[in-house]
């Protein structure tokens, strides 16, 4: 008995595991990379709903006002000193004037929601430039600046779509027409009315009308008063084309 007392008293105990580590609740600090890759995407983020927010207020805006100016007339305004602009309700416009610039620029206003891909297509197709609807031309006009880009070219296709659906088709010609260039300096169909012919935008006869509309995609290097050949050909052209429009209802949105 004594024997098998000691041999317990001397056994040796077992050894106590060592107490687990507690973990720390505190989460590793982003290094440097991803806190500097984190702060650019709430940048882009930001900058693009800023974008978004500018296009949306500039496009509800020129729904109501009339718009002041554009970057191409502050431009011109620039280089040449100063520019003629007064702006006139469509009220005050002829209606051929309104006709003969849609069969001039862009026949099939009325049926297409801003952008033409049929126009657009055959362009493609033909290797040719152009097939800008009136639409298009109107937001490059008021908002964008003019050249050939195709970062402009993507901006005016993505916005266009929102004006057509803010502004009527009757509103975006009424735009079209005021902020158009007709001469160097001469902004707007009142300013080329009084300029070329010394009558008001409600005065214009059909082939001043036509005229107008046929200067309409080279201004600068074309006359109504002092027409070319060229332009009394296209200016008979487009008087046709006015009177078309008018009897197949193609001129029903905006021909009130």
């Amino acid at each position: 008995m004594g024997l098998m007392a000691e041999r317990k008293k001397t056994a040796k105990k077992p050894a106590r595991k060592p107490a687990a580590k507690k973990r720390s609740t505190k989460k590793k600090q982003p290094g440097l990379v991803a806190r500097v890759a984190s702060f650019a995407r709430r940048l882009i983020w930001g900058a693009i709903f800023a974008a978004l927010g500018f296009v949306l207020i500039a496009t509800l805006i020129y729904a109501l006002i009339a718009p002041p100016t554009t970057p191409y007339m502050f431009s011109e305004g620039r280089r040449i000193g100063s520019v003629t602009y007064d702006w006139v309700p469509m009220e005050q416009i002829a209606p051929v004037m309104a006709r003969s610039a849609v069969a001039a620029e862009d026949a099939n206003f009325c049926l297409h929601w801003g952008l033409d891909v049929n126009a657009i297509r055959g362009a493609v197709e033909s290797g040719r430039g152009g097939a800008s609807t009136i639409s298009q031309q109107v937001i490059k006009n008021a908002y964008l600046w003019h050249g050939r880009s195709w970062l402009r070219k993507s901006i005016e296709a993505l916005w266009t779509p929102l004006a057509e659906a803010v502004w009527s088709k009757r509103r975006i010609l009424e735009i079209y027409l005021n902020i158009a260039e007709f001469d160097e300096g001469v902004f707007g169909v009142q300013a080329a009315a009084r300029h070329y012919f010394g009558v008001d935008a409600s005065g214009l006869s059909p082939t001043q009308a036509a005229r107008l509309a046929a200067i309409l995609p080279s201004p600068k290097n074309r006359s109504a008063s002092n027409p070319s050949q060229f332009t009394r050909n296209r200016a008979s052209q487009i008087m046709s084309g006015a009177a078309t429009i008018a009897a197949d209802g193609r001129a029903a949105c905006f021909d009130q």
